[in-house]
């Protein structure tokens, strides 16, 4: 099969069997203004694509000889019904030593095979593609009737839209309110954008400083029940939906954890980035993203995505490439590289010190910590230890542990070790490469925190959490609280 064919605008092309299928795509050709030869074994057929001012003759495809009549040909199409003939063209063809691009057309997926194993560079499935074309106009057409009712809320709203991003809110989070606020504007509705907790990963300040955007904490806003609407955006993190107020619009890639009643709601587990359903809507509503807009959605879909290594879809790819042109890469760049605080090359220092590595997974105590978002990062950079494919970093801070793990172990889905783990005592979440918890100190140790016993308290809780954490992995822990222990043990 030939694999260096580049197909440039001088090229010519021949279609070998020359029904429905096969007109169509002369016909595309030709006023295309291509070089086109059209083989057929039907007289009349012929005849009759000459009358249309075609290049047509009469050949029967499935013939040895046909591969000399194609060899002047750089591309080769070969679109007859009878699958049987079409295996005979492509044989002939490379038995030949033809090096054209084939295009062949199959009947089902044992012929697809059969005609790829001879040697087609792209074999079609023509129900395959009937299938494809079907679903995508589907989506087309269910976001065209997403889109409206969306208008209808929008247009209907009374006073200013309350947008609410899932607790310590992540790029995703904020790139698809910031994307919803700026769609509400172009109905002349005002946006503020709403958060619980607080923004505390180095990157996501970054991002949000950077970027210029006006986030509120919601308790500075007051009740949410005084806005004209209630958005929530990618918010099934959170978990908590009971917000004290009715829900309007909810947007998620992922099913909440509680059900709930909203008058407009769009939920797609089909795409990996609440971001990518926001491009979709800006699309449809045929609005050009403003360069804020843009940069926001592309670092919030290759955040989610791990820039595009994690679970990615064909539509965060096309939404991603959409946003290219639009967004400020070097702001993008600026985003994704901000210095490290001298708090979070502490807990580092902290984390790679006191690390015990079972096999593959490594097990850290950063200690009593002021940033427990630094914990986060140091676990990514832990990740990047030789040998290293889980990695789990805890501290004390406010007389609760935090705990943040990072993997690439295909093998685990971290999110539900945490859970494993964790989950009876305290509170864990996450997915496959990365989740958190956090556990109560004294329920965790039984014993009241103060400052006369920290030491004790972090000895207890360093030893049950490496303990727990190596049980959920399937590995064991050597027990050990010294600095930099290593293992061989487990995976």
């Amino acid at each position: 099969m030939s694999t260096g064919v580049t197909i440039s605008s001088m090229s010519t092309y021949a279609i070998l069997g020359c029904g429905s299928v096969g007109h169509a795509v002369a016909d595309d050709l030709t006023e295309e203004g291509k070089d086109v030869l059209i083989l057929d074994k039907d007289e009349s057929r012929v005849e009759a694509l000459r009358d249309q001012d075609l290049n047509a003759q009469v050949q029967d495809i499935a013939e040895d000889d046909v591969a000399g009549v194609v060899a002047d040909r750089d591309v080769i199409l070969i679109l007859s019904s009878d699958v049987d003939a079409n295996k005979e063209a492509v044989r002939a063809i490379r038995d030949r030593d033809g090096e054209q691009y084939v295009v062949v057309r199959a009947s089902d997926p044992v012929s697809q095979d059969e005609l790829t194993q001879l040697g087609a560079d792209v074999v079609i499935n023509p129900s395959t593609v009937i299938a494809d074309s079907a679903l995508r106009a589907l989506e087309s057409g269910e976001l065209e009737y997403k889109a409206r009712q969306l208008a209808d809320i929008l247009e209907n709203t009374d006073g200013h839209l309350a947008i609410l991003a899932h607790d310590n809110p992540d790029p995703d989070s904020i790139a698809a309110a910031v994307a919803l606020a700026a769609i509400a504007a172009e109905y002349d509705i005002e946006a503020d954008i709403l958060y619980d907790g607080e923004i505390g990963h180095q990157e996501n300040r970054a991002f949000v400083n950077t970027l210029g955007i006006d986030l509120r904490a919601r308790e500075d806003a007051g009740p949410l029940s005084s806005y004209g609407a209630l958005a929530l955006v990618d918010y099934s993190e959170a978990g908590q939906l009971d917000i004290g107020a009715d829900v309007d619009i909810y947007i998620d890639h992922e099913e909440p954890d509680e059900s709930f009643e909203a008058e407009f709601t769009d939920i797609r587990r089909n795409v990996s980035a609440t971001s990518t359903i926001l491009t979709k809507y800006i699309q449809e509503f045929d609005l050009s993203p403003s360069e804020t807009v843009a940069t926001a959605l592309l670092y919030g879909i290759r955040a989610e995505t791990v820039d595009f290594k994690r679970d990615t879809t064909p539509a965060d790819l096309t939404a991603a490439a959409y946003l290219h042109p639009f967004a400020d890469h070097d702001m993008l760049e600026e985003v994704e590289s901000p210095s490290m605080s001298p708090e979070t090359l502490d807990v580092l220092a902290e984390a790679i010190q006191n690390r015990e590595v079972q096999g593959s997974h490594l097990v850290s105590n950063a200690g009593f910590i002021r940033d427990r978002e630094a914990l986060a990062q140091a676990a990514q950079q832990l990740l990047d230890l030789e040998g290293i494919t889980t990695s789990a970093v805890f501290g004390i801070a406010d007389d609760t542990i935090y705990l943040a793990a990072r993997s690439k172990d295909i093998r685990i889905n971290i999110g539900n070790v945490l859970q494993d783990a964790f989950s009876d005592i305290g509170e864990a979440a996450g997915h496959s490469t990365q989740g958190n918890a956090e556990i109560p100190l004294g329920l965790f140790t039984g014993i009241e925190a103060s400052e006369s016993n920290r030491d004790t308290l972090l000895k207890l809780s360093e030893e049950a959490v490496r303990r727990k954490l190596f049980d959920a992995m399937g590995v064991e822990s050597s027990g050990s609280s010294s600095g930099g222990s290593e293992s061989s043990n487990g995976s």
